[in-house]
C-alpha cells in the first residue's frame, strides 16, 4: 500500500535505530532527534513495529512496566521556580547494609535538577543547607516546595527556614506516591540508566558519578514529558525553536507522501501540561 515504508526505507530506519548514536534510545527519542536534524523516515509506532518484527525490542533491566493509577487533584505549573520537588534516595555501597543518601531537588516546570547533595546520613540539617545553597546560587526562592512525609522532609529545621522565606511547604498524602510522581520518575531515570553502578566504592565516587549524570540529564537527556527536549532547552526557551523545526520536517514529509498520514495530522512535539498535586501546610512551624 502507498502509505507503507519501502523495504529500503525500513532498512534505513533500522540502521539508524541500531547506530551508535541511537542504540540506547527509544523510538520516540530517535524520531525526535532525526526530525531535529531535518530527516523524517517514519513515526515512532512504525519503528516499534519494525523492531518488534525483527525481535529487537527488550525491556531494559528488571523495572516493572508502568501501570495506570488514580490521579490526585492537581494545580497547573506554568513557569520555572513555581514548584520544586525533592526527595532522598539510597545508594548502595560495597558494604552490605551501608548506604549513601542522595538528596535531589527538581523544578517541575522543566524537570531540571536545580540542586543535589550526597551525604552519609538522612538529616533535615543537610536538607536545609542544600536549599540554602540552591537559593543563594540561583538567586530565587520557589513559591512551593513539595515533598513526601519522611522525617527529614517534615523536620522543624527545614520548615522554619522555608517559612522564614514565605515558601509554601507541601506534602504528599499518606500512601499516595503519585503525589510526588515527578521526583519518583527522576529516581527511576537515575537508577535504570545504562551505566548506573550497582555499588559505589566511596562517597567521592558517588559524588563524581552523580555530578556527571546530573550534567547529562540536564543538558543531553531528551525528556518524554518535555516533548523530547532537554531540561536545559526547556528552561532557556530554546525548546520552542526545536519544536518548530521538527514540525517543519514532519509537515514536509507529509506533503511529499500524504498516503502515510491517513488521518491528515502530523505528530506534535510540545511539553505535556505540568500539574502538581500539592497540600499546603497552614499551621506555623
Amino acid at each position: 500500500m502507498a502509505h507503507r515504508l519501502s523495504p529500503e526505507e525500513e532498512t534505513l530506519f533500522l540502521e539508524k535505530a541500531n547506530s551508535a548514536q541511537f542504540a540506547d534510545k527509544p523510538p520516540e527519542q530517535i524520531v525526535a532527534r532525526l526530525a531535529e536534524e531535518g530527516t523524517y523516515i517514519g513515526s515512532p509506532s512504525t519503528l516499534y513495529r519494525i523492531l518488534r518484527r525483527k525481535e529487537a525490542l527488550a525491556h531494559r533491566r528488571e523495572s516493572r512496566k508502568p501501570r495506570a493509577g488514580m490521579k490526585p487533584n492537581k494545580i497547573p505549573v506554568t513557569g520555572p521556580n513555581q514548584v520544586w520537588s525533592w526527595d532522598i534516595t539510597w545508594l548502595k555501597t560495597e558494604v552490605g547494609g551501608i548506604f549513601l543518601y542522595a538528596y535531589t531537588v527538581i523544578d517541575l516546570f522543566d524537570r531540571s535538577v536545580v540542586g543535589w547533595t550526597i551525604e552519609t546520613t538522612e538529616s533535615e540539617e543537610h536538607a536545609k543547607r542544600l536549599f540554602q545553597r540552591i537559593m543563594r546560587d540561583l538567586g530565587v526562592c520557589p513559591q512551593i516546595v513539595h515533598a513526601d512525609n519522611g522525617n527529614p522532609m517534615r523536620g522543624v529545621t527545614l520548615a522554619v527556614f522555608l517559612d522564614s522565606l514565605k515558601v509554601v511547604r507541601s506534602y504528599s498524602r499518606p500512601r499516595c506516591s503519585n503525589d510526588n510522581a515527578f521526583i519518583e520518575s527522576w529516581h527511576k531515570t537515575l537508577k535504570y540508566t545504562v551505566g548506573y553502578p550497582s555499588h559505589f566504592s566511596s562517597i567521592e565516587h558517588a559524588r563524581r558519578w552523580f555530578a556527571d549524570f546530573v550534567e547529562w540529564y540536564n543538558t543531553k537527556h531528551l525528556h518524554s514529558g518535555l516533548g523530547y527536549v532537554t531540561p536545559k532547552q526547556r528552561r532557556s526557551g530554546e525548546a520552542m525553536a526545536i519544536y518548530a523545526k521538527r514540525a517543519k520536517t514532519l509537515e514536509g514529509a507529509r506533503l511529499r507522501n500524504p498516503h502515510r498520514w491517513r488521518q491528515g495530522k502530523t505528530a506534535s512535539y510540545e511539553p505535556l501540561p505540568v500539574r502538581s498535586y500539592y497540600r499546603p501546610v497552614k499551621e506555623p512551624a
